[in-house]
């Protein structure tokens, strides 16, 4: 069945999914604030200085620096600037009203609703030293004593930049605390937003789909795809050219589209490179090992969709990662949320809560599991760096990271080889804790 629409010079063609009914029976859960709570309905925040908030801001000059090795020579990117806080004879130079008007401007186009700002609270969020300060500034010498009426157009800019990111810090925190206080283990069916998308679209059939546009003067592709929708064994089990796709049958519904720019376009958007080619991987990774490493669990695979959709951790940010995969032995499951990207411009790892997922995750799944009444469900999360080890490793943080480093820290990249392997890696060390956490349980049993 298909339902073709004529525009603005494309075709726009739906293409049901189809859902893995005995996947949906597993009893896999996802980790959600229940549909009857709302942030911003429930809690007011006032936005005051916490030490357990802190934030940077690098307003350094990027400068060109040459550099002699046993390479030879090269021009490197270095900042200009020095890390500090601003003295306190220059707060004395910031408008301090108009920092206050600026950050209620701000609150309110970034949809901050519940935050509540004081007029004296950005006085004081920069002029806090004790226990420490609430933010670090990098910056040129006229910036934190300016002598000019640019160098204090400059103090001002630094001032409402410390303030916004802080605002944005502070809240953030704020809602994280709220969400991992009420967030519950749900379970996954057919209704979760991450498996109902568009849904409505053709009236005769109520089911999720794609909305598939092809331009109008790609009639063939238009024909093409159109018959593919109606082949139903090809659309759901097979790879073809005319709309690419990847087909892994432990993902949670097919079929599973991949981006192709130049003709084609569709929402949900399709997966991009890094995200196909970890798909890829697992796919690979999954028919090698599932009667070997694997053969004991079951693995399931899920995409994360964005904003509206899918499960966040950090939603004013818009930190929603890629996948979400499942290993599930017995009644325990280990969910672990992945997300492919570059990561050549990434902050260093302090500063990157998205890299630092991982930390935060095992005590906010005690909380969940405390609210759930659950106990056999684990969090885990991985960034997979598609920017390749050589090239990161001397950019990255402070220049330092091996690969071991990173795996710690659970960055891996998106290589597989006898040498490195981070789907092995990925498994390996879920499965590890499996084996701890049953004798763990056996221990606990003989006591």
């Amino acid at each position: 069945e298909k339902e073709g629409v004529e525009t603005e010079g494309y075709a726009e063609l739906p293409l049901f999914i189809w859902a893995n009914k005995s996947f949906l029976k597993k009893g896999l859960v996802v980790p959600r604030v229940p549909d009857d709570r709302n942030f911003e309905a429930e809690s007011d925040i006032l936005l005051e200085p916490e030490t357990r908030v802190h934030v940077h801001v690098d307003m350094s000059m990027k400068v060109q620096a040459i550099e002699s090795g046993s390479e030879g020579v090269t021009v490197v990117d270095v900042r200009a600037g020095s890390e500090r806080p601003i003295p306190a004879e220059s707060l004395e130079l910031v408008d301090w009203e108009k920092a206050y008007l600026d950050l209620l401007e701000y609150k309110e186009r970034k949809g901050l609703t519940n935050l509540v700002v004081r007029p004296d609270t950005p006085r004081r969020i920069l002029a806090t030293t004790e226990p420490e300060r609430l933010y670090s500034l990098v910056a040129d010498e006229s910036v934190f004593r300016p002598k000019s009426f640019a160098g204090t157009a400059l103090l001002q800019e630094a001032a409402v930049n410390i303030l916004r990111k802080y605002a944005d810090a502070f809240y953030r925190t704020n809602r994280e605390r709220w969400d991992s206080n009420h967030m519950v283990y749900r379970p996954l069916d057919e209704s979760d937003p991450n498996l109902s998308f568009n849904r409505g679209l053709v009236r005769e059939r109520e089911s999720s789909r794609y909305v598939v546009n092809i331009q109008r003067s790609e009639s063939e592709l238009v024909s093409a795809v159109e018959k593919l929708i109606d082949e139903v064994d090809r659309l759901y089990t097979e790879e073809t050219r005319e709309l690419p796709r990847i087909h892994f049958d432990r993902h949670l519904y097919q079929p599973l589209l991949v981006e192709h720019r130049d003709k084609v376009t569709m929402t949900p958007p399709g997966l991009n490179k890094s995200e196909s080619q970890f798909v890829r991987d697992m796919k690979a990774y999954w028919a090698h090992e599932k009667d070997k490493l694997l053969a004991k669990v079951e693995v399931f695979l899920l995409r994360n969709l964005g904003r509206g959709a899918g499960i966040s951790f950090f939603e004013e940010r818009r930190f929603y990662p890629d996948f979400i995969l499942w290993i599930m032995d017995g009644k325990k499951q280990h969910i672990i949320f992945v997300e492919p990207h570059g990561m050549l411009h990434a902050e260093a790892y302090k500063h990157d809560d998205k890299a630092r997922l991982h930390e935060a995750l095992p005590s906010l799944a005690k909380d969940i599991g405390g609210r759930s009444k659950r106990k056999d469900i684990s969090l885990d999360s991985y960034i997979i760096s598609a920017t390749s080890y050589e090239h990161l490793r001397k950019k990255y943080d402070d220049g330092t990271w091996n690969r071991e480093k990173f795996a710690d820290a659970h960055i891996l990249f998106l290589e597989r080889s006898e040498e490195y392997d981070y789907m092995e890696r990925i498994f390996t060390e879920q499965l590890t804790r499996r084996c701890k956490d049953m004798t763990a349980r056996s221990e606990w049993e003989i006591r």
